[in-house]
């Protein structure tokens, strides 16, 4: 079974928040995101979901930061939720003028959809095509209605060069396996059972590690773990790091 190298392997959180029980796990620093990134080499940036960021925070972020870093951006939920996918190139315009102060540090997009959203394959392709055109840059999708599950919905996101979010716990059989795009692989682990809120256990660790080192294919894998409710998500994120260490 081929072994996939570590140093393409990317572990974070969403969010850059450090809990009290865990600060020993991370090296000084004039902020929460410069200690954080004593430890994990990329972090999900959530509040791009709910409100917009100047240009120049993007910047003042992506210089806190060491030059191997990246940065992972949740899309507006003005895009996703509201919009639906639809006449969503002024907000797109927008968002992404104010992100480009991130410049290289920038490693990708995340669009999350609402649960009610099912595959409209004119609109989707439509939307996707218009990113496209708008950037090069790694995009993963994490639908979370069953039609996105399809032939027609794999079709569409191969097409477009976008990657589907491995997400635990899944919504559909088999939608806790990414499905590549040839930028990246990307899992996203909200907590299970409880949403949120759970801890994952060694065993669970272990075999995401194994899962990691057995994929195959260009790009990079990127791991976020969201269970960040009750701050499990620091440390389930640096033990995961730990099983991927070279021996």
């Amino acid at each position: 079974m081929g072994r996939t190298p570590a140093r393409r392997i990317r572990i974070g959180c969403a969010g850059w928040s450090i809990p009290g029980r865990y600060a020993s796990l991370f090296g000084e620093g004039e902020s929460a995101l410069a200690r954080y990134a004593t430890r994990f080499d990329a972090v999900e940036v959530n509040s791009s979901f709910y409100r917009p960021h100047q240009r120049a925070t993007w910047a003042r972020w992506a210089a806190t930061v060491p030059s191997g870093f990246r940065f992972s951006v949740k899309l507006p939920q003005e895009i996703s939720h509201e919009l639906g996918l639809r006449g969503a190139g002024p907000v797109l315009d927008r968002f992404l003028a104010q992100v480009d102060g991130l410049g290289s540090r920038l490693g990708g997009f995340l669009l999350q959809l609402p649960p009610g959203l099912a595959l409209d394959g004119r609109s989707a392709a439509a939307f996707f095509a218009m990113f496209r055109r708008r950037s090069g840059a790694p995009l993963a999708c994490e639908p979370r209605h069953a039609s996105w599950f399809t032939p027609q919905g794999e079709e569409l996101f191969a097409r477009h060069g976008v990657g589907r979010v491995g997400a635990d716990p899944p919504r559909v059989p088999g939608g806790d396996l990414p499905l590549p795009s040839r930028h990246w692989r990307y899992w996203r682990w909200h907590g299970s059972p409880r949403i949120y809120y759970s801890e994952y256990d060694e065993a669970a660790l272990r075999g995401l590690a194994e899962e990691l080192r057995a994929a195959k294919g260009p790009g990079q894998r990127w791991v976020i773990f969201d269970n960040t409710a009750h701050g499990f998500a620091v440390a389930n994120a640096a033990r995961l790091r730990e099983l991927l260490a070279p021996d």
